[in-house]
């Protein structure tokens, strides 16, 4: 009755644990800001509404806003035009409709390990096997140079690459980004970055695009996190122009066009980018030092300083595996993810978004602290 495609995908571990969470669960499950999209954003939806944006579009988006994202992505290379943007429903159809074009039955998709819980999938659904490359915990959550290459055959065809990366909060070093191209350019490879979390970073170096340094690079991006508008749904890719022409037939057949008036709104807050975009990762690096020393005094889990995103992804050594420490934090009024919803390198983790009040993060320490103490004593009596 139902397609082997079906059968075979799993919901995600982070959709399991959020809706079996019950109401006034403190969420460090979900990954995205705690915050109202700014005014200015909200003001020019309901604009765009009252004047009748309320119609089909382009399948790749209004010029304006094509124009616009154009000009971000000039400052990695110069030459970017319109005709390399398709503006998309989220940065969650975005990579599936370039799994669905860049993928071909039997190729080998390098994805990352531990790595967001969508390119697995997606190579799957496309026919295509996904082989994971490890990043390197005691090296930051770097990827594994001489790991990744080893598994590269003459079936690999795409190099996923995720920096900020979710899980982990890991931001890529310069010499890694440059190697990464190295060997795409080597090998032959399409390099699919997924680059929703650019703007949230604790580094002083800056975002590094992969755009720009390499002819056969796809960039994913989104407006959620950018914007806090994670329920409007709005995404695009950045490709050189026959990739975007290409992408954009598959992104047609999956949703016709994205939504007019959502455009417009994302069009005004890059128009006139809003102080309250740059007042929102300030109040997330805070809470990432707030949380972060609240999880060094937590018996039994040590955890990576994040540099970019919102996300801490410690280890746990209470006995346990992930699912169970997750099962049982949640039975005290916590939502994680079980770390290895991210991958088998998730094993031994949790991924907690710090994307909630300060308050929130406070009591959620406290519930950390009395349960690692329990396990741990537990523990410590053992025979």
């Amino acid at each position: 009755m139902f397609s082997s495609r079906a059968r075979e995908l799993e919901i995600s571990g982070i959709r399991r644990m959020f809706e079996a969470a019950p109401p006034g669960t403190i969420n460090l499950g979900l990954g995205e800001p705690d915050f109202s999209p700014p005014a200015a954003i909200q003001e020019a939806l309901f604009d765009a509404i009252r004047k009748g944006y309320n119609h089909y579009g382009p399948s790749a988006g209004i010029l304006p806003l094509r124009d616009a994202l154009a000009q971000r992505y000039r400052r990695w290379d110069g030459r970017t035009a319109r005709e390399s943007v398709v503006v998309t429903e989220g940065g969650t159809e975005a990579l599936a409709a370039c799994a669905l074009t860049l993928y071909e039955v039997g190729d080998e998709v390098l994805v990352p390990n531990p790595g967001f819980v969508l390119y697995a999938p997606h190579a799957r659904m496309a026919g295509a096997i996904p082989i994971p490359y490890p990043l390197d915990e005691a090296n930051g959550y770097q990827p594994d140079l001489e790991a990744l290459e080893s598994r590269i055959t003459p079936r690999t065809r795409v190099l996923v690459v995720n920096s900020p990366s979710n899980p982990t909060g890991s931001v890529y070093a310069p010499r890694v980004v440059d190697r990464l191209v190295d060997l795409a350019r080597e090998h032959d490879l399409t390099i699919l970055s997924d680059e929703v979390y650019d703007e949230i970073l604790y580094v002083p170096q800056g975002h590094r695009s992969f755009w720009g340094r390499y002819e056969r690079v796809v960039v994913v991006n989104s407006f959620s996190k950018l914007f806090a508008m994670t329920g409007w749904r709005l995404g695009y890719l950045v490709a050189p122009p026959a990739v975007a022409q290409q992408v954009n037939k598959v992104h047609y057949h999956l949703v016709a066009c994205p939504s007019t008036p959502v455009q417009m709104a994302a069009l005004a807050g890059l128009s006139a980018p809003p102080r309250e975009t740059a007042e929102m990762v300030r109040e997330f690096r805070a809470r990432r030092d707030l949380f972060l020393r609240g999880l060094k005094q937590v018996p039994g889990l040590r955890c990576v300083i994040p540099e970019g995103a919102f996300y801490a992804f410690p280890r746990i050594d209470w006995g346990l595996s992930p699912l169970e420490a997750a099962q049982a934090l949640l039975q005290r009024g916590l939502l994680c993810t079980p770390g290895d919803s991210f991958g088998s390198l998730g094993e031994g983790h949790l991924r907690m978004s710090f994307a909630t009040s300060r308050e929130n993060l406070r009591r959620a320490l406290r519930i950390l602290e009395e349960f690692g103490e329990e396990r741990t004593s537990r523990g410590r009596a053992a025979p």
